[in-house]
């Protein structure tokens, strides 16, 4: 069985290779990818799915959560037009840690 950290090492790695931030964010803000990019919009939901996954895959105390708060990502990835504040997938992922921060312990 697995430590909470060694859970949270896992969520961490898992959502860091699927995150669009890293390798495509820089691209968009030097015009060479558009927001509306087809290919971009492709790895950007399917980060929001492995995100969302994870968190509801439960396990995590409260501190463990705070760790991997998609809030700061989302905001960065909606100020750049990836992302809007009206898609399900974001209103989706808010929800889903909303709701683990609830149930977790501290």
């Amino acid at each position: 069985m697995e430590s909470g950290d060694q859970t949270l090492q896992r969520a961490i790695a898992t959502i860091s290779q699927s995150d669009p931030l890293i390798k495509l964010l820089e691209q968009v803000t030097r015009g060479r990818i558009k927001p509306t990019d087809a290919g971009l919009r492709a790895v950007t939901d399917s980060w929001l799915g492995t995100y969302r996954k994870i968190i509801e895959s439960g396990g995590f105390s409260r501190q463990a959560l705070r760790r991997i708060d998609p809030s700061p990502r989302l905001a960065l990835l909606i100020e750049c037009g990836v992302l809007t504040e009206a898609q399900q997938a974001v209103a989706d992922l808010r929800e889903s840690f909303e709701r683990a921060v609830a149930a977790a312990t501290e």
